[in-house]
């Protein structure tokens, strides 16, 4: 299963704004969002988390539990459990793995499967500082969804691929994050991951709900209830078996 998006990269919220929103940079958005979520010294801080909860695989109709381990600046881990078998999706730092369903056994990911787990990896520390990252930001302008104004602020990548960030122009929450990944048959489809349900954890702001859709049809409904931080995970737990 392709998880579209990293918590780190989709529960930042930014304060309201000093200035006029038309004369708003993507710089300034970006900052406003980092101080929402808790500021640069608490995010700074920030080490590990470790959100556990359920998660229902709509399009195959299974449900099981999950929880998503990721250790700053670049490690990331995701399990989920369906009918007693655990299925690993991890990066790293340097190398992307999963575990084949059908084999058990653990395999390198490879293209741009790999590639898109590399990004998804990526923390908080890669909002604080982008550039050391290879992180682009660009206010493509804005977009009414329903009653609601939304900032689109496009996240490139150095390996290439770019998202679309939905910024709440009234509460700099965002909403969705829209791009392209790969489905589970390496095939390329339009994904986007809806946040909802924000809560406070120890004076950082998380999305509690995330629902994945890919080519418009509904793929993943993600529920967090638990939301650690800092608990001193060790780099062995994102390493490959052998």
């Amino acid at each position: 299963m392709k998880k579209a998006s990293t918590a780190g990269l989709l529960v930042l919220l930014a304060l309201g704004a000093a200035v006029p929103a038309e004369a708003q940079t993507a710089g300034e958005i970006l900052e406003r969002m980092i101080d929402a979520q808790g500021g640069r010294k608490v995010l700074g801080s920030l080490r590990d988390s470790i959100l556990t909860g359920t998660v229902e695989m709509v399009s195959m109709g299974m449900n099981g539990g999950i929880t998503i381990t990721q250790k700053e600046p670049n490690k990331m881990r995701m399990d989920i459990e369906v009918m007693g078998t655990v299925i690993s999706q991890a990066f790293d730092g340097e190398k992307a793995w999963f575990t084949n369903p059908q084999t058990g056994s653990a395999e390198e990911m490879t293209g741009r499967q790999a590639e898109d787990f590399k990004n998804q990896a990526l923390g908080s520390e890669a909002f604080l500082n982008p550039e050391k990252y290879g992180l682009r930001f660009a206010l493509k302008g804005r977009e009414k969804v329903g009653s609601k104004e939304y900032f689109l602020l496009e996240l490139s990548f150095t390996n290439g691929p770019t998202s679309t960030l939905y910024v709440d122009a009234a509460t700099y929450l965002t909403y969705k994050a829209k791009g392209t990944t790969t489905d589970l048959a390496g095939n390329e489809v339009e994904a986007e991951t809806l946040t909802e349900d924000y809560r406070k954890v120890g004076g950082i702001m998380v999305a509690h709900k995330l629902t994945v859709f890919q080519n418009g049809a509904e793929f993943v409904r993600m529920t967090f209830a638990g939301v650690v931080f800092n608990k001193g995970v060790d780099d062995d737990a994102f390493r490959m078996p052998r």
